[in-house]
């Protein structure tokens, strides 16, 4: 974190675009405390797009009350970078360097909220248990979750009800993997309102495929009918339950090959029978990014190619083959944390992977717009946002453990990340 960040306040972070804006700056403590009356120089650098060709303006601003304030129209969408200095006697003496963002309105409208839509717990392949994940999303930042265990919608449930009496601002959503019988394709059923695994074992399952294959005719060189036609089922029955069907790491390898081979990859992206694809996942380095070449070149194709970044974590604590938890996300940019406005923000693509693994720094996928935006957000927006989220996460734990008082901590903590979310937003 910068010290800027540190010890001052920028109020607000987001702003709209071509509209007059107040913006204060704050110092946070004795030692850095801006003083009244005083004039401050500001050399203001808007990052992309220069008002009569200029690179930078300097203009001077007065403390009052402790904060610095200023008030002009930021063009376009874009940083905009303020290097504040105070002349002295003896010289300048820097203040800092502060940013803001500019949106047009259709971002503005909307908040960005971190989350994870592909885990596991101890009741498939996992270690801990459901409580235990959904407050270790908490902990790591997380705005919303889902668990998706192996062929199973149950235990997706279990932190919704462990939870059920808390003050739990964490967004719990139903979930499971898919896994169609007899297929290779891995399929993530977000938000669904039943499980699409249960309906495998029906009796008129196998009379709806080959009424489906049927139905299809002749399919192109490489398609196996009874591969692609119960995959083609699940993605409708998902989105008969309200959910959001994932394309889960088709470029993973196992048994010494993709999982799932290219022609039937290529047609389903053809067909788009999917609602979102899986570019960033619990999978090797190198298979990630295959995964995200591919969505690049589907994109210059002119595919609408909606995406989110999951850990596939199959521990919390990271001691699992890869260590993905916390470090792979999905960032959504959505009106609201309901499941039906996070669905389909990703299905209109305001949604980005982003990646941070130890000791590397961030990456993030997505709409040129998106990730421009996203990493400003990371840099200025969610460290103090995750250092919130920490809190409340360990309150969470310290609940499912049963430790008096948590329930009382959990009440005081609740809206504290949402306050703070829309005091960066300009009102």
């Amino acid at each position: 974190m910068r010290l800027e960040q540190e010890y001052f306040q920028v109020s607000p972070l987001i702003v709209p675009s071509d509209i007059e804006t107040t913006i204060k700056i704050k110092g946070l403590y004795e030692h850095n405390q801006l003083e009244d009356g005083v004039l401050y120089d500001v050399i203001y650098y808007p990052k992309e797009f220069w008002s009569d060709g200029y690179r930078k303006e300097k203009f001077s601003a007065a403390a009052q009350n402790g904060e610095l304030i200023f008030t002009r129209a930021f063009t376009g969408e874009q940083e905009h970078v303020f290097h504040v200095i105070r002349a002295q006697d003896d010289g300048e003496k820097v203040i800092g360097t502060f940013c803001i963002y500019s949106l047009q309105d259709d971002l503005f409208q909307r908040r960005p909220y971190k989350g994870d839509v592909h885990m596991h717990s101890h009741y498939s392949d996992g270690l801990e248990s459901p409580a235990f994940v959904a407050a270790s999303c908490r902990k790591v930042g997380f705005d919303f979750m889902a668990l998706t265990d192996h062929h199973r919608y149950a235990p997706s449930l279990m932190p919704i009800d462990a939870f059920q009496d808390a003050a739990v601002d964490l967004a719990m959503f139903p979930g499971e993997e898919v896994h169609p019988p007899g297929c290779y394709t891995h399929i993530v059923n977000f938000g669904g309102e039943f499980s699409v695994n249960e309906l495998f074992h029906r009796k008129d399952y196998q009379a709806e495929i080959d009424a489906l294959i049927k139905r299809l005719g002749k399919l192109p060189a490489g398609i196996e009918a009874k591969q692609y036609a119960p995959v083609l089922w699940a993605f409708e029955k998902i989105r008969e339950a309200g959910g959001l069907g994932v394309l889960c790491h088709p470029h993973w390898v196992t048994d010494r090959r993709y999982n799932v081979p290219q022609p039937m990859l290529e047609y389903m992206f053809q067909q788009e029978i999917f609602d979102a694809f899986e570019i960033l996942g619990g999978v090797p380095v190198e298979d990630n990014n295959l995964q995200h070449a591919f969505y690049y070149e589907q994109r210059a194709k002119g595919k609408k190619v909606p995406i989110v970044a999951v850990s596939d974590s199959h521990s919390c604590l990271n001691t699992d083959e890869f260590g993905h938890f916390g470090n792979i996300y999905t960032l959504v940019f959505s009106p609201t944390l309901r499941l039906e406005d996070l669905i389909q923000s990703i299905k209109d693509l305001y949604s980005v992977a982003v990646e941070i693994m130890p000791g590397e720094l961030p990456r993030v996928y997505g709409p040129y717009r998106l990730v421009k935006l996203a990493r400003f957000l990371l840099r200025e927006y969610i460290p103090h946002h995750d250092a919130l989220c920490f809190e409340e996460g360990n309150h969470m734990l310290a609940y499912i453990r049963g430790e008096k008082g948590a329930q009382r901590k959990l009440e005081l903590c609740q809206g504290q990340v949402n306050r703070f979310r829309e005091s960066r937003w300009a009102k």
